[in-house]
């Protein structure tokens, strides 16, 4: 029997919806936090990294501009690019990026893509530099770009504990004794839950003429200060700690050491394909740009609400109790070293290793995440580093350490009962 299928079967028999949680953070009125979203109480949610989760008072301005949207399409689409203008400006102020940099994309995967596609239009091959931290989407787009082409694709090891000055040694050892011109690195790791030092990291690759694309997918929330403005283009996510409605990210594009700024272009030529970037970005056609327009009021509301600093400081305390509380239990179930060091971690996400021996892929982690859901109430992230498993918890202003505490009792023994 396949470990997903055994988490079904060792707890559906008990599962009992989650109690009511204890308050936790409160927003700046007294309510608890969680009450600013309309996520199901039957489960205690510790996964808000991978889709995010809209507050309720964000869909409600969403539904306002879709039913303007409906009232009448021809205005509304005639009139759309400079809404969208006008909340680029408000996403770009709030991140601290010149609104000339920045332009508004579906996902960081698509913003990726896009800096792809400009540099296969240059018509030379592209020797592309990846880390074996990369999200599979971003990873596998880049080795694709090599391909097309005609440079090649090489990934450098970045082993789960190295530090910054580690992570640096080894890209310059790479980059010094192998040809590139571009280094896709991630600002917050999607499978190891870590930082990179990306201002040293576009230092090092600049000095040796190569481009730097940054992932910040995670960044966005996290990150005082999001965009990393030392590369060539970075993406960012709006959708996950952001909140805004998903199908929201940030490309912004710089001029820096290795080369003007690229030419960024949207991936569908719209009616504005002539214009300037970003201006150009502006112009989708009668794509629902609902969810952009609305990404300004997610971050707004949320500051109003209970503040980003609050937000932040709740997010890591919770991770904290987190390794904590079910790095103890996982201990005591006779997982070695439950709280992988990851060299640099980061506030509201974590990394425990999940019991027993065995080499897990990528796709056998992913498949647990929705049987060990249903069995537990206990919604979680699995991931895989260099064939071992992880749970990958990451925290928001709705966790609690109710939510902790369940996952400690309830899903350490759910773990071990079904893969230990």
């Amino acid at each position: 029997m396949g470990a997903e299928q055994t988490l079904i079967g060792s707890e559906r028999s008990t599962r009992q919806q989650a109690d009511a949680p204890s308050a936790g953070l409160l927003t700046r009125s007294g309510l608890p936090a969680a009450q600013l979203w309309r996520l199901d109480p039957a489960y205690r949610h510790l996964n808000h990294g991978s889709f995010g989760a809209v507050p309720t008072a964000t869909l409600e301005k969403q539904a306002e501009f879709r039913a303007q949207m409906e009232a009448n399409p021809v205005k509304w689409f005639v009139e759309l690019p400079g809404h969208v203008a006008r909340a680029r400006a408000a996403v770009a102020h709030r991140l601290g990026a010149e609104p000339g940099s920045a332009a508004l994309v579906a996902n960081a995967s698509a913003g990726a893509s896009i800096v792809y596609r400009t540099l296969l239009a240059e018509r030379r091959p592209v020797h592309v530099v990846t880390t074996d931290h990369g999200y599979g989407a971003v990873t596998m787009g880049a080795e694709r770009l090599a391909r097309e082409s005609g440079g090649t694709a090489s990934r450098v090891h970045i082993p789960l504990d190295a530090t910054p000055e580690d992570v640096l040694g080894r890209l310059e050892t790479h980059l010094a004794a192998n040809r590139a011109d571009l280094l896709v690195v991630d600002q917050v790791t999607s499978p190891t839950a870590r930082a990179f030092p990306t201002a040293a990291i576009c230092d090092l690759a600049h000095a040796h003429g190569v481009r730097v694309l940054v992932d910040g997918a995670h960044s966005p929330g996290v990150l005082p200060a999001a965009i990393e403005t030392k590369a060539d283009a970075w993406v960012g996510n709006l959708h996950k700690f952001w909140c805004a409605p998903r199908g929201t990210a940030v490309i912004a594009a710089h001029e820096t050491a290795a080369g003007p700024a690229l030419d960024l272009m949207p991936l569908i030529d719209s009616w504005g394909a002539t214009l300037g970037y970003p201006e150009r970005f502006d112009h989708q056609g009668t794509l629902d740009l609902t969810a952009w327009l609305a990404a300004p009021h997610a971050a707004e509301h949320l500051e109003h609400e209970i503040g980003w600093d609050a937000i932040r400081s709740h997010s890591a305390a919770m991770m904290d109790l987190a390794e904590h509380e079910v790095g103890a239990a996982l201990a005591e179930s006779g997982v070695e070293d439950p709280v992988p060091d990851v060299g640099q971690a980061v506030g509201p996400m974590r990394l425990l290793r999940l019991p027993g021996e065995r080499t897990w892929t990528h796709d056998e982690v992913d498949a647990l995440r929705v049987p060990f859901m249903d069995s537990t109430g206990l919604v979680v992230s699995f991931t895989e580093f260099e064939g071992r498993a992880y749970v990958r918890l990451s925290a928001h202003a709705y966790t609690t350490p109710d939510d902790i505490q369940a996952m400690a009792s309830s899903g350490v023994p759910a773990l071990v009962r079904g893969i230990g």
